[in-house]
């Protein structure tokens, strides 16, 4: 932990510092963050209809514009009721994470986190497919997700449900780091691992820093800086500094390095029929943040005009900057409408029990953190947060794997398996 002004910056952001200042002692003495429960629950909250409204409003669009940003004549009309999106795999599949934790607690083993995403009976796609598949035939994580026995282990997958780490890890991106190891490899790896991390690490920064860049590097720090995903995020930061008023000039850079050139495509599982690597997916969703410039609708416009996985892009980058945002101050247009009855799609939840849940995951994540709870008489509960520096994982790249862990499960732990009726399971 680091104690000084300077390094507290390099952290955090200064909006960090400026909360560490707002809890009556100077950073220099005091370093950690303070946050009243009533702020977290109304961040937390709008979060949540972040994912669920960006993730709306793009899905019309999803793969349809390949290589070429979608003309503002295509793209749809926000309405309200596009906010209800309980059958979308961008939201569900975080929820079994949340519930692996919730029923065996933050210790829980990579193994059952592996039985639980195995019993899932919602549909996949690509490295969630795979890697279910993979636990199913009884290949235990993380070989799940190595590239040895998933060629979609690059792909978007966790990237796309990381929300949930950073909106039950307010200001610990450790934390958030350490869930993508247990979650994120159970069908990911290398790249499409660190998509999960950013995504989960510029939520938590999403809780105490409102200034897009600074939430940018803060999620830039949760990933190793040699990989081509970290090599990616700054190039976006540093074309967006160089021209922060023309999206469309940087959407071609990423598109002529990251798309057109075979040198940052050597895991796509995909190539004449899309992109769907973690990193230009990734490098969307910074557009969306960075160009969005905090205003809510160009947040997600831009991120679906960009093209490619044109749903999950948006519900991520809108999830970040409505964080920062609160539920208290979104428009009307984004919550009057939301249907909060129905339950996610082969989940435990629905979105009044999500929150709760979410708010119990995230005392304990603070806790666990070595953080506390204390009571203010004006503000009541208060988060006291430790400060964190980032401690990416090791460097993997999937086109040059380390070895396999040869993890397999058990006979007793795929009896605890069972695959959903007209599913195979292997012996």
């Amino acid at each position: 932990m680091r104690s000084s002004m300077s390094k507290t910056v390099a952290v955090l952001g200064a909006a960090v510092c400026i909360a560490v200042m707002a809890a009556g002692k100077p950073a220099s003495q005091r370093a950690e963050l303070r946050l009243p429960v009533g702020q977290f629950r109304d961040k937390m909250a709008a979060g949540w209809i972040g994912q669920m409204a960006g993730v709306g409003w793009g899905a019309p669009t999803e793969f349809r514009h390949k290589g070429r940003i979608i003309p503002a004549g295509e793209m749809p009309q926000w309405k309200p009721a596009m906010v209800n999106q309980y059958n979308q795999d961008d939201i569900y599949v975080e929820m079994t994470f949340l519930r692996t934790l919730e029923q065996y607690g933050w210790d829980v083993s990579i193994r059952q986190a592996g039985i639980d995403f195995a019993n899932s009976g919602y549909p996949l796609w690509h490295a969630n497919k795979a890697g279910r598949d993979n636990l199913r035939a009884g290949i235990a994580p993380p070989d799940s997700g190595h590239p040895k026995f998933n060629q979609h282990a690059d792909d978007i997958d966790y990237q796309i449900e990381a929300d949930y780490a950073g909106l039950i890890a307010p200001g610990l991106p450790n934390t958030v780091i350490e869930l993508g190891e247990k979650f994120g490899r159970l069908m990911n790896y290398g790249d499409g691992l660190y998509g999960g991390q950013l995504v989960g690490g510029m939520y938590a920064a999403a809780y105490f820093e409102s200034d897009p860049v600074k939430i940018v590097e803060v999620g830039l720090k949760c990933i190793p800086a040699q990989s081509q995903y970290a090599e990616c995020v700054r190039d976006v930061l540093a074309w967006y500094r160089a021209d922060p008023d023309h999206w469309e000039a940087t959407w071609q850079k990423i598109e002529d390095k990251y798309n057109l050139n075979p040198a940052y495509r050597r895991a796509s599982c995909m190539k004449e029929k899309g992109n769907i690597d973690a990193k230009i997916n990734g490098a969307y969703i910074v557009m969306g943040v960075l160009y969005g410039k905090r205003d809510l609708d160009q947040t997600i416009i831009i991120a679906t005009r960009c093209g490619q996985d044109s749903d999950c892009n948006p519900s991520s980058a809108a999830g970040v900057i409505f964080t920062t945002v609160g539920l208290a101050k979104l428009p009307e247009r984004f919550t009057s409408a939301l249907d909060r009855k129905p339950v996610f799609n082969h989940t435990a939840y629905n979105f009044p029990r999500l929150l709760e849940v979410s708010e119990k995951l995230a005392r304990q994540a603070i806790e666990r953190a070595g953080g506390r709870i204390e009571t203010d008489s004006q503000l009541g509960e208060v988060f006291v947060i430790p400060l964190q520096e980032p401690k990416p994982s090791k460097l993997e790249q999937c086109w040059e794997p380390g070895p396999a862990a040869g993890s397999r499960f058990t006979q007793e732990e795929m009896g605890k398996i069972k695959v959903p009726a007209g599913k195979k399971k292997s012996k």
